[in-house]
């Protein structure tokens, strides 16, 4: 998407929200439990991002969830603040490149 105001374009990506619109709303992220590394899996498409969530354990998620867009460097930004990597997924999973 191009910014009219600067002409820059913008990386968006797609995230899965839990509990979306509420005050509790927040990115979803995950721990490898060998590593302990925290992460926040990102997409670059909304249907990359469903199919993906569509394998992930379901008993491990309570609350809404959604699959929402947003600009790489809120999405850096929130993830620097929480101690987060943040890896760009294909629909099976596999990473495809680290973003921070």
């Amino acid at each position: 998407m191009e910014n009219k105001n600067t002409g820059t374009k913008e990386n968006w990506y797609y995230i899965i929200i839990r509990d979306p619109g509420t005050s509790t709303e927040q990115f979803v992220g995950f721990s490898d439990g060998k590593s302990e590394e925290k992460f926040i899996p990102a997409f670059k498409t909304k249907e990359d991002a469903r199919a993906c969530f569509a394998m992930m354990p379901k008993d491990l998620f309570n609350g809404d969830y959604d699959t929402q867009a947003v600009i790489e460097n809120d999405l850096l930004d929130t993830a620097k603040e929480n101690n987060h990597r943040v890896y760009l997924l294909n629909e099976k999973g596999t990473i495809l490149k680290h973003l921070n």
